[in-house]
């Protein structure tokens, strides 16, 4: 069945909305019980997440394209450096509406791209010279015009706040586990409420709460960051009004032995490339554990796109 670009951007809305609420919850939840374990109260552990992921959003947001930039080997060029990439990328912010970004290209073989920055007047968009070699014209078009509804939707400062909170919930994972580990009895001690059996089962539900939190963090960042990919697709194909162009730049990068794979891949800037950094995967593996969709599933979706 045929569906619009427009019904899957508000339905992949709805379901990153969905998911952002689940993910502020939880970072709540984790909040509380680290304060409940330590006796200062849950609330004082929600103030003290807050703060910690405050700081650290912050720098992450000013701080964190320019790392990402950096990590990838990215190098920026001018309009007469390579006048096709630069005249493609502006044409298609110009039908998006939004400021020429800084243009970079990695030198690499693989087939990749990114787009970061805060907002779209601090934005940049790097692409592989192996993207820009192996696709045709309207189909690296498609491939900009989707790293531009990243920045357009927010998608790129959104994401870096996921990061932070996923890794402020691993901070506090480790803190309680460490506190365990070399002051437990002690903290048990200075804080016995009397609670018997009971508190003790509190105690054990909460503490293995604690330990598998950033594993269920990480999850749901995964989620987040798959279903903007669907939104990105489905917006790239309001800008070019040409789904197609974008199926065919997958499947091509699909039909490459290593799928998008880059040298300088790393863990931290992976959800923000245009396919996983790391290669292809199994799709049983790739549906929970990856920052992307399967390029299968999103091929599909594309040409069902009228």
């Amino acid at each position: 069945m045929a569906v619009t670009a427009y019904q899957q951007i508000s339905a992949n809305k709805r379901r990153s909305i969905g998911l952002i609420l689940v993910f502020v919850v939880f970072v709540c939840v984790v909040g509380y019980f680290f304060g409940e374990y330590y006796g200062t109260g849950g609330y004082t552990g929600l103030y003290i997440a807050a703060l910690i992921s405050f700081f650290m959003t912050l720098t992450s947001i000013f701080a964190g394209d320019k790392l990402a930039l950096a990590s990838s080997g990215a190098q920026e060029i001018q309009k007469e450096d390579n006048p096709y990439v630069w005249r493609l990328v502006e044409n298609v912010a110009m039908t998006a509406g939004l400021p020429m970004p800084r243009v970079y290209i990695i030198p690499d073989n693989g087939m990749n791209a990114f787009a970061t920055g805060r907002n779209p007047e601090h934005a940049s968009i790097a692409l592989t010279a192996g993207i820009i070699d192996a696709l045709e014209n309207e189909e690296l078009e498609a491939v900009i015009a989707h790293e531009l509804s990243h920045i357009k939707n927010y998608d790129t400062r959104l994401l870096m706040i996921v990061v932070v909170l996923v890794g402020i919930i691993s901070l506090l994972s480790n803190w309680v586990l460490r506190s365990q580990l070399w002051g437990g009895d002690r903290r048990r001690n200075n804080n016995n409420r009397g609670g018997g059996q009971l508190e003790l089962i509190l105690a054990l539900v909460g503490i293995v709460f604690i330990i598998l939190s950033p594993i269920i963090a990480e999850l749901i960042k995964l989620a987040i960051s798959r279903k903007r990919e669907y939104l990105a697709d489905a917006s790239a194909v309001l800008l070019t009004r040409y789904a197609q162009g974008l199926a065919s730049a997958l499947e091509k990068i699909a039909a490459q032995e290593d799928h998008g794979r880059l040298q300088r891949a790393n863990q931290a800037t992976a959800h923000l490339f245009f396919v996983n950094p790391f290669g292809g995967t199994r799709k049983w593996l790739t549906n929970v554990f990856s920052t992307h969709p399967p390029i299968e599933d999103r091929i599909a979706r594309l040409r069902q796109m009228s």
